[in-house]
């Protein structure tokens, strides 16, 4: 299966370098990965205009026969400039690892070791592998906060600094030793620089340039500010439909802030388990149960605005409105998978992604992450059909494995559905 060529910049104490990265993808029933070099030297370039040089002129490295590289050529200098999830910033990974385990510290580092482990599978460097399998804690990054939490966490972070203490060094050592930028034609660079320079004038005045809102547009801000949240909007919890193959369940769920940049999905139900109702009736009836209201059963119960809802619900004044941003329908889009990405709708896709990682999310269970992870075929797949980008070719068929594992995530949610 063709996937992306993808820029990349890793920052290294040879500095801030651009090269290319192919993901693993499928041909001829192999599996292969691969960088922008050639035998035993990484090619990396200090800006964009470098690497586009390069690229429009090169005839022999190792992504030469990838099944997307004729793309590769015709890419623009913006195009070539890697966006911020595609910056490594190995040098800076003593200081990260000095910090608190917080979500997007650990997000960071699990993002650099990932694309370590790929340059060390790609260019053999045994070393990599060595420092980053010295601790326990590297092998599960990808799985968040949770295994750094508590004593065995704050134990298992602990012994990732003292790796890196120790041993970092070697890892930065053995990239560095790879590194080497090729000769570029003139003619060629020169043009590169001029798109990079507009590039960056152009980039830096649409920071600048404040935006205009015109009086139509204002308008329209106000009156929909004056519009009334409604019951649910003010106590911060969504009446949500999960539409399966066999029937249409309602349920609850709300974001609780962990920190002031990150939210944890809380569902309607206890123990990973989601209580669902097949009509918003029954629902709202459920509500006016006491049991509602005993957090053993009901997580929702620890949020402070939920004795509002039980009070309208034992009043017979609680109307369960699901608005269709919150409607989701898992029905149909294992035949579209394997149809291609041409059959499927984004949206669709998009929110029935939002729920099962909400739910895996709030159950503690991986599986869902790791899925969906751009290095796994169904990541692959529906980061082609969410995040559309011009350095790809289309998934080619047959898509069996991602309909097979779409289809186990799907039954994972519908086991963990409680029905009433």
């Amino acid at each position: 299966m063709a996937q992306d060529i993808v820029p990349i910049e890793l920052v290294l104490p040879k500095g801030d370098l651009l090269t290319l990265w192919a993901p693993r993808w499928r041909e001829d029933g192999e599996e292969w990965e691969a960088f922008l070099g050639h035998e035993d030297d990484l090619y990396a370039f200090p800006d964009a205009a470098q690497l586009a040089a390069y690229t429009r002129t090169a005839t022999e490295h190792d992504l030469i026969d990838h099944p997307a590289w004729h793309v590769v050529p015709a890419l623009t200098v913006g195009e070539l400039v890697p966006e911020e999830d595609h910056r490594y910033d190995l040098v800076g990974v003593p200081e990260l690892v000095a910090e608190e385990p917080d979500t997007w510290t650990i997000g960071d580092l699990a993002d650099v070791v990932a694309i370590l482990r790929s340059l060390a599978d790609v260019c053999d460097l045994e070393v990599v592998h060595e420092v980053l399998n010295e601790a326990a804690g590297f092998t599960v990054l990808q799985q968040g906060t949770f295994p750094f939490t508590g004593r065995e966490g704050e134990a298992r972070w602990n012994e990732i600094a003292k790796v890196v203490s120790e041993r970092w060094d070697e890892v930065l050592d053995a990239i560095d030793g790879l590194l080497t930028t090729p000769e570029v034609e003139a003619t060629a660079l020169a043009t590169a620089q001029e798109e990079l320079a507009a590039f960056e004038e152009s980039t830096a005045e649409a920071e600048t340039e404040p935006e205009e809102i015109d009086d139509e547009s204002a308008a329209s801000s106000e009156e929909d500010s004056d519009e009334p949240i409604g019951f649910w909007g003010e106590v911060g919890i969504d009446p949500i439909k999960i539409i399966t193959s066999q029937a249409e369940y309602y349920t609850l769920r709300c974001y609780l802030p962990v920190d002031d940049q990150e939210e944890r999905p809380v569902f309607l139900g206890s123990d990973g388990q989601i209580d669902v109702f097949t009509s918003a009736r029954a629902l709202a009836r459920h509500l006016a149960d006491s049991s509602a209201a005993d957090p053993t059963r009901n997580q929702l119960a620890e949020v402070s605005t939920w004795e509002d809802v039980l009070a309208k619900a034992t009043g017979g004044e609680l109307d369960v409105e699901v608005h269709q941003d919150n409607v989701y329908v898992l029905n149909g889009i294992a035949d579209d998978l394997a149809e291609g990405p041409e059959a499927m709708d984004p949206t669709q896709l998009e929110l029935a992604v939002e729920l099962l990682t909400d739910a895996a999310e709030w159950a503690d269970d991986d599986r869902v992450a790791n899925a969906l992870t751009t290095s796994e075929p169904l990541g692959w797949m529906v980061s082609f059909v969410l995040r559309p980008d011009p350095t790809r070719l289309a998934p080619s068929a047959p898509f069996t494995a991602e309909v097979g594992v779409w289809q186990e995530l799907v039954g994972n949610l519908e086991d963990r559905l409680r029905k009433h």
